[in-house]
């Protein structure tokens, strides 16, 4: 079950109530932390403090508690979760411990643990809902419902014996996640070897033919793993052969590119792509994450859209189906990113015409051919009611250009819907089907749609939504995908839809994708993050 929103109590500070804690949680500002404003969590620490009477939870006796210690090690660790150490005042708590344990003075240890408190509550925040609120870029996923009550949070905290193995759940627990968390920590220790690494020399480059930057090519794809560590390479002949093509071919396919092994302009932009960069990804990718449910009901169906893949999940959260789609068009037609659930598709379904493309595009053809719509399997409807019209008139096309009278598209393998559409309810009229141009499938950059998302194997998908209503094998899907009229397909069970926006994935094999930025996200999210705290909420 999804975590069910809690109400936050927020009871103003009395007068009676000013000590120094209380004090410094009305100001809601620390100068000596890197970002001094913490109102943002300013109900928070009312709520965390006066059940408390106002009372230090971080020091006992003017000593630094173990607890407080074990989440200072978790602040000065940030990095490894994908944030920066800095934002949790990183690198600044040994001298603050000293001095707070030198002096043990109340004002001093007071202003210790609210500095302590409100990191912690950002660091949790962050860790759990991302430091951005997706609807600030523009994503529609809801963070509100899986919000913690802060104030038990941290009380839990302070008495806990494993301050960290507490706070563990905290994070998403998929593992798309963790794999990425993992290739975090690899690539942090690329990205410093690679800080002075000049770009590769550009040309032309097929197999057999000399390259004079051999050694760094070698270099380059030894350190991503791409060329094999054991792998032999002779330098010194300057001939692109053998495992370095292989190697290639390798690295082209981790970067959305052809395998082809040959080098060219589009391989060596990803080539000299500084691994910094594919460090933010990583980073950008599991930000992401963290706007996702914590938990599904059912197995869920991700997209993701600069991948251009689906997968569905399996229980244990690995990929039991998976194919390739096709998404909206770059800077027409983005598809958006949201969750819903998916509660039921239709077998050999009339497409509904949206009002944008009748107006744009179908209106153009008929007014230069008013006999179109019948000979490309179109109907005008009137209120769902089809007109028999099979050569459109001044009249007729007048309404259809206003809007009063409507088109679909009949049923059948030319329908542009094609055989089988995947209903998940979404203001965005955005929802999985199957395709008559299968040949946009071949492609490597596949954002050719008007928002819909097309899937490769819509029969194979079919059954995977269907596995568990019995009486729709294979055999009956075929057959109600190639009957005479549409069939509804109530879904025994929702499930869960999930279109997500990353540009670095780790798969189940274990190997690090990057894809390119196709919509602009990335950059929007790295201008968002930039301005630092607090965040927009």
């Amino acid at each position: 079950m999804r975590r069910v929103v809690l109400l936050l109590l927020f009871i103003a500070i009395p007068l009676s109530a000013q000590t120094p804690i209380a004090n410094l949680v009305e100001a809601s500002r620390l100068d000596e932390l890197r970002w001094p404003n913490f109102a943002d969590y300013k109900k928070h620490l009312i709520n965390f403090y006066q059940p408390l009477e106002w009372k230090t939870q971080w020091s006992r006796d003017g000593r630094i508690t173990p607890q407080a210690r074990a989440v200072i090690a978790l602040f000065e660790a940030a990095e490894t979760k994908g944030v920066h150490a800095s934002d949790y005042d990183g690198g600044r708590w040994a001298a603050r411990l000293r001095a707070v344990e030198q002096s043990r003075d109340e004002n001093a240890l007071a202003r210790f643990d609210v500095a302590v408190s409100a990191t912690l509550m950002r660091y949790i925040s962050d860790l759990h809902i991302g430091r951005i609120n997706p609807h600030n870029v523009r994503f529609d996923l809801d963070i509100e419902s899986k919000k913690y009550y802060l104030p038990t949070l941290v009380t839990s905290i302070t008495q806990s014996p494993n301050p960290a193995a507490s706070l563990a759940p905290i994070e998403p627990p998929y593992d798309d996640y963790h794999r990425l968390q993992a290739a975090l920590a690899t690539y942090q220790r690329l990205a410093a070897e690679d800080a002075k690494e000049p770009p590769l020399p550009e040309a032309s480059v097929k197999a057999g033919e000399s390259y004079p930057a051999i050694a760094q090519l070698a270099r380059m794809l030894r350190r991503v793993g791409d060329l094999p560590a054991n792998a032999k390479v002779d330098v010194k002949r300057l001939v692109y052969d053998g495992t370095l093509v292989d190697a290639v071919k390798r690295f082209q396919s981790r970067h959305g590119l052809e395998g082809t092994g040959t080098l060219g302009p589009k391989t060596f932009a990803e080539l000299n792509t500084p691994l910094a960069q594919r460090l933010r990804q990583i980073e950008w990718a599991l930000e992401r994450w963290r706007w996702a449910p914590m938990e599904f009901d059912t197995p869920p169906i991700i997209v993701n859209i600069p991948e251009f893949t689906l997968r569905g999940w399996n229980a244990q959260g690995g990929t039991d189906i998976g194919m390739r789609v096709v998404v909206g068009t770059a800077y027409t037609h983005q598809t958006p990113v949201f969750e819903s659930d998916m509660k039921y598709l239709v077998l050999r379904p009339y497409w509904n015409v949206p009002s944008s493309i009748q107006t744009h595009e179908l209106v153009p053809k008929i007014a230069k051919n008013p006999s179109y719509l019948a000979s490309n399997g179109y109907e005008i409807v009137d209120d769902d009611k089809p007109l028999a019209i099979t050569s459109v008139d001044t009249a007729t096309l007048a309404k259809l250009r206003s809007g009063a009278l409507s088109i679909r598209q009949k049923p059948g393998p030319s329908n542009a819907l094609g055989l089988v559409k995947f209903m998940f309810p979404n203001q965005n009229n955005v929802y999985l089907h199957s395709t008559p141009s299968q040949t946009l499938f071949s492609r490597l950059r596949r954002d050719f749609s008007h928002g819909c998302i097309r899937v490769e194997d819509p029969a194979r998908l079919a059954a995977w939504v269907l596995r568990d209503q019995a009486e729709w094998t294979p055999e009956k899907i075929a057959a109600a995908m190639n009957g005479k009229e549409p069939k509804t397909v109530v879904l025994a069970r929702p499930i869960p839809v999930l279109i997500i926006y990353t540009t670095a994935v780790v798969t189940d094999d274990g190997l690090v994708h990057f894809y390119e930025d196709i919509y602009g996200h990335d950059t929007t999210l790295e201008n968002a993050l930039a301005a630092g705290y607090p965040y927009p909420g």
